[in-house]
């Protein structure tokens, strides 16, 4: 039979600068008293000098993440939640990756556990707040573009292609891959106009339909709007001034020529 091997506990420790060696040291013998005094002994020490805490790619983290993912790590332990992340939503994708992988995560300076009553509570309420950062953000990013745009700013990148040219060679019938090499742009430069566009012929189209239905409807409304003025006006004439229907056809011989009696025919 295989033998099994037993998860070790992972400590990570974190400073900002090389300089802050007096940090490390608290932070390696705080996390180290810990394992002394609860008797734990298969342990590893991540540690990351002179990287900031806002990178969430850090050798010796990825390091730890890795072994985490490979099943080698039972549970985490740093010195703070700043040692180990900046932002909420960082914290919370290592915390759900770390319960994904049945690894709890324990802070000695918050005193939260994940694997407790107290540390799943935290772990709700965390979420709760990294999704209030993340509102938060793209509320200033919508903003900042509305800004952006309110004051003329084109954003994205600058167009480099000959869009007319593109139009007019895809009118034409010239395949995608042929419009490219004639305006000397990518295939994907070549769709992305095609795309504007058909946006802009279906906006037309539409454009030209609404136009010609209010047109339609506005000469029904003044054809029914004549049509009832011309019925009001036949009330108000008399009877008397109203033409008679046609009678019938007379059946009566056309006159005879007069002749005056006793003047002689000529």
């Amino acid at each position: 039979m295989a033998e099994i091997k037993k998860r070790r506990v992972a400590a990570y420790c974190r400073v900002s600068t090389a300089l802050q060696t007096g940090g490390l040291e608290s932070q390696v013998r705080a996390i180290n008293l810990h394992f002394q005094n609860n008797g734990i002994e298969g342990f590893d020490f991540y540690i990351d000098e002179g990287i900031s805490g806002t990178k969430s790619s850090r050798p010796n983290l990825d390091r730890m993440m890795a072994a985490v993912r490979r099943g080698e790590i039972s549970s985490v332990v740093v010195y703070s939640f700043s040692r180990f992340a900046r932002s909420v939503s960082h914290l919370l994708m290592a915390l759900e990756e770390m319960n994904k992988y049945n690894v709890a995560f324990l802070s000695l300076t918050e005193k939260i556990e994940t694997n407790s009553p107290m540390g799943r509570a935290f772990f709700v309420v965390i979420a709760a707040i990294s999704q209030l950062e993340r509102d938060i953000l793209v509320e200033r990013v919508k903003n900042g573009l509305a800004n952006a745009k309110a004051k003329g700013i084109v954003l994205g990148r600058k167009k480099t292609r000959d869009s007319e040219l593109i139009r007019r060679l895809y009118l034409s019938g010239v395949t995608y891959k042929e419009v490219g090499r004639i305006a000397k742009c990518s295939s994907g430069a070549v769709s992305a106009e095609v795309k504007i566009l058909k946006k802009e012929l279906s906006e037309k189209s539409e454009l030209e339909s609404a136009i010609k239905t209010r047109e339609f409807e506005a000469v029904r409304g003044e054809l029914e709007r004549t049509r009832a003025r011309v019925v009001t006006l036949e009330g108000k004439v008399p009877d008397e001034h109203k033409a008679a229907p046609p009678g019938p056809p007379s059946c009566d011989p056309p006159d005879a020529p007069f002749f005056i009696s006793g003047a002689s025919k000529t």
